[in-house]
């Protein structure tokens, strides 16, 4: 197990013990997604305010590929607001549906999209033109909450958000949303960043990092 399994599993741990009702259900649902919230609420600066470094032959400023959502702040993992919440399951349905991996008998669920597995992440390897993609978000946090969409478009893409305003209320937990993303550059490249976080106003900024590659030809996909 890698040392930031185990510092994640630590922060499950220390949250199932300090988090506040109605939070409890959640941190006791799964250990899948007590890891997942420390990285919702996670940093992408240093102590000093700079940007995370890579660790490499070549210094580099850390991308996504690097640090994922960003160091882990248990603090803030406490009360994250949102959580993109998985199950087992999913991951079990995916790879026998959508991997192809499995038979028809075994499965469960409608073949889809690669990149609509409820990940706290969007990747996209191969954009030509336009793809779509949906994301599910669970809310933890006060009952009655607005959540707008604030994003970071990688460079040479388009992004659009809808809806780009989320209304939770005691019968309304858990919705869904849908990014959009359209390449804008006819000019093969690597992959290049961006972010999506969903603020309410007050303390909750809940971030996902992007990452998009443009490809123009197949022949060009496997160059980076």
């Amino acid at each position: 197990m890698a040392f930031g399994d185990g510092m994640a599993k630590g922060v499950a741990l220390w949250g199932r013990a300090t988090a506040p009702q109605p939070m409890g259900w959640w941190w006791a649902a799964g250990g899948a997604r007590e890891i997942e919230i420390g990285r919702r609420r996670a940093l992408t600066y240093d102590n000093n305010g700079m940007p995370i470094q890579a660790n490499g032959r070549v210094q580099k400023i850390a991308d996504p590929f690097d640090y994922g959502a960003g160091f882990v702040n248990p603090v803030m993992a406490a009360d994250p607001g949102l959580i993109y919440d998985i199950i087992a399951s999913d991951y079990l349905k995916f790879f026998n549906c959508m991997g192809g991996l499995g038979s028809g008998d075994n499965c469960t669920t409608a073949k889809g999209s690669l990149t609509d597995l409820n990940l706290p992440s969007i990747a996209i390897p191969n954009l030509r033109t336009f793809q779509a993609m949906t994301r599910t978000v669970t809310n933890v946090g006060q009952v009655n909450a607005v959540y707008k969409a604030f994003f970071q478009a990688p460079a040479g893409v388009e992004m659009a958000v809808e809806p780009p305003v989320l209304v939770f209320n005691k019968n309304r937990r858990v919705q869904s949303f849908r990014v959009t993303f359209k390449a804008t550059r006819k000019v093969q490249g690597d992959y290049r960043f961006g972010s999506l976080a969903w603020h309410d106003g007050g303390s909750h900024w809940v971030r996902i990092p992007i990452a998009v590659r443009i490809v123009i030809e197949e022949i060009y996909s496997k160059i980076s």
